[in-house]
């Protein structure tokens, strides 16, 4: 994909939420119905524990409230919901019930690209801000226990359920997007997916080499639309699949894995809240600064890939 144009109107983050279910599910939770333990669980994944329950609508509703709230805006301010989700309430218009109960008046709609699909409505939302939007809400929601098989043993450890959002206003300038990139390889659509009305199906040893790949290709390419490398990164925001993969990309990348964001050994796997959660909860925790450089990359179903390069603050 190309680089950010020069000249285009910028934006930058303002306010940021998230929402976990109250119901935790732990791995001795599992191991009650499950052949399975806990170390067996942590030491291929891990994950320790993860929350279950909630709607889609629901958990996009308390995250994206909470990002209005800390960006300081009323409902009538915000332009556009752009809600990232591969778990919709209803076949059409879960965007429009969570516009409804937020009581926005704008245009609301989905962005479906798996475990990809935060970063996807991310530079979706920026291409509307370069367009003229002033604010953009911004949501990645899943409630994947809801297309789970909790009878099988390789995926029920896995997934989850979580919401995260963040508000985009404009700016003056070039903003916090320095690079991205968006990709897709339909070559490997078997190897991760889930029939309409199905449950997870996932070639796991498969996905572990095609998603490492896919994601730091993806990673390096936006680095040089921004001009970095990865020694000027701060601050890592990886999809959280598998302990193993965060390993991997960091390694790849030549980073330690201290620099990651990760939650995954108490979220599972979230899908398209998945960074979002990571990152506002790194955010939450003073761990970003000014001037710093975020690199934020995933791989989802499809398979899919999408990263981003942010310089917290803006930039001129």
């Amino acid at each position: 994909m190309p680089a950010t144009r020069t000249g285009a109107a910028g934006a930058v983050i303002s306010g940021w939420g998230m929402a976990l279910p109250d119901k935790v599910v732990t791995n001795h939770d599992l191991a009650e119905t499950l052949d399975t333990s806990d170390e067996w669980i942590v030491t291929r994944t891990g994950i320790s524990s993860r929350h279950i329950g909630g709607s889609t609508v629901s958990l996009s509703v308390a995250s994206g409230q909470q990002a209005l709230d800390m960006a300081g805006l009323t409902p009538e301010r915000i332009d556009a919901l752009v809600v990232a989700t591969t778990t919709p309430d209803r076949q059409w218009g879960t965007a429009a019930m969570i516009q409804e109960q937020l009581g926005l008046s704008c245009g609301a709609y989905e962005v479906n690209a798996a475990c990809s699909g935060f970063v996807y409505a991310l530079v979706n939302a920026h291409g509307l801000i370069a367009m003229g939007a002033n604010r953009v809400l911004i949501i990645g929601t899943d409630t994947l226990s809801r297309i789970t098989d909790w009878n099988d043993r390789a995926t029920a450890p896995l997934f989850a359920d979580a919401s995260g959002a963040v508000v985009l206003e404009s700016v003056e300038g070039r903003g916090q997007l320095l690079g991205w990139d968006l990709d897709a390889d339909g070559s490997a659509s078997e190897l991760l997916w889930a029939e309409v009305g199905g449950t997870v199906n996932m070639e796991g040893k498969e996905v572990f080499r095609r998603a490492v790949r896919i994601m730091m290709d993806s990673a390096e390419k936006s680095m040089r639309h921004a001009g970095i490398t990865a020694d000027d990164l701060a601050l890592i925001v990886p999809h959280q699949a598998n302990i193993r993969i965060i390993q991997a990309a960091c390694d790849r990348l030549g980073v330690e894995i201290e620099r990651a964001a990760v939650t995954i050994d108490h979220t599972g796997n979230t899908s398209s809240a998945s960074i979002p959660v990571a990152l506002a909860e790194a955010l939450n925790a003073g761990r970003v600064a000014d001037g710093d450089h975020i690199l934020l990359v995933g791989f989802g179903g499809g398979m899919t890939a999408a990263s981003a390069v942010l310089r917290w603050g803006g930039t001129s």
